[in-house]
């Protein structure tokens, strides 16, 4: 299985276009082309994960964070890029997807949110387009005797699908009127003469992907020599797809219990606390590793804690002034645990392929307790 076919997988489960527009997704060491047998999954790709694939003779390490964050003007063995000079010397490609996982259906945040039962929760901020395009409507205007015939193949030709429905349209009657001009080959009525013809007005929506397949099923399929047609973009106002997430808990917890199950979850030895450390959380919002602004938002939406990687100093007063709790698990912490997870579902597809955690890949701070 060579890397573009591994990079399908990837899409299914983190569709790279989900990415923010700042970040470094794909492939960014490697040959495309190359057969892939061993695969290392790491949140960051330091010289021990590098010596680590080495020695676990992996192929491709598939990273969290990207490997190369701005152009490079030299790659040598000494200095930042020693590790980099490592990879492409022993051929071990590095494929990175960071945001793209963030912001994922089943992705970093969304695990996030299933630790503390946060319910229906939504996207807080950093909104992106979906990857697979908008929807549009497809509306045409179909003599009564073949609109079933135009519809059906229209929905062949992939349109109609919504969420788990399949040939979803709508037809309503009216009264169409045309005047076929010189050079036409009218279907119904003469040249030089208004008509008047008993119409359904047939609706059905449309990924974008599939609109010029549909339309073409259209002309093919009407009767008409010139059918007529509209075609609008929908303005998806409720399925938002971007940072963090946000929403009522399920059931209410204490703090002492939120704690616990954000440790047993994540595995994180200690916590940063910010705000009231005594509090029944009722509504929640959490954001991997460091999300900036999305604070704001939070505390705007009046929630009682935010579950995130870090914070800025001035980003901890602001949520301690406005009575906000936050807790801190420290930058890849936040993110670390859902390897697992997304090592299950590589595995679910890439089943010819090996796939191990990387053991190696840790936190860079080290929490020590000192006495006061």
């Amino acid at each position: 299985m060579n890397i573009k076919e591994i990079a399908q997988a990837i899409e299914q489960i983190a569709p790279l276009g989900l990415a923010q527009d700042w970040d470094n997704v794909g492939l960014l060491i490697g040959n495309p082309a190359k057969n892939i047998k061993n695969i290392l999954l790491t949140i960051d790709t330091t010289k021990a994960v590098v010596a680590e694939a080495k020695a676990q003779k992996a192929d491709l390490i598939l990273a969290y964070h990207p490997i190369i964050w701005d152009g490079l003007k030299r790659i040598t063995t000494d200095g930042e890029t020693g590790h980099i000079y490592d990879l492409i010397k022993s051929g071990i490609s590095v494929f990175c997807i960071h945001t793209a996982l963030d912001v994922a259906t089943g992705g970093v945040n969304d695990a996030l949110a299933e630790i503390l039962g946060i319910e229906n929760a939504e996207p807080i901020g950093d909104f992106v387009a979906d990857p697979t395009g908008p929807q549009y409507k497809v509306i045409t205007f179909v003599p009564e005797t073949d609109v079933n015939t135009v519809a059906d193949a229209l929905y062949a030709a992939g349109a109609g699908a919504i969420g788990n429905y399949s040939h979803c349209g709508f037809k309503s009657d009216g009264i169409g009127s045309f005047k076929p001009l010189k050079g036409s080959k009218p279907t119904i009525g003469k040249r030089g003469k208004v008509e008047s013809v008993n119409e359904i007005k047939l609706e059905t929506v449309v990924s974008s992907g599939k609109v010029a397949a549909v339309i073409a099923a259209l002309r093919k399929s009407h009767p008409y020599e010139t059918p007529a047609f509209d075609v609008f973009q929908h303005r998806d106002i409720e399925n938002k797809l971007g940072l963090g997430r946000i929403g009522d808990l399920e059931k209410p917890l204490s703090m002492q219990k939120a704690i616990a199950n954000i440790k047993r979850a994540t595995g994180c030895k200690a916590v940063g606390l910010v705000g009231p450390g005594k509090r029944t959380v009722k509504k929640a919002a959490v954001c991997a590793g460091s999300c900036g602004k999305i604070i704001n938002s939070v505390i705007a939406a009046g929630c009682d804690l935010y579950l995130t990687g870090e914070l800025k100093h001035h980003q901890a007063l602001a949520a301690q002034e406005a009575g906000l709790t936050c807790i801190c698990l420290s930058h890849t912490v936040s993110e670390r645990f859902a390897l697992k997870n997304l090592a299950k579902q590589l595995k679910k597809q890439l089943e010819k392929v090996t796939i191990h955690i990387s053991k190696k890949d840790n936190d860079p701070f080290k929490w020590i307790m000192t006495n006061e």
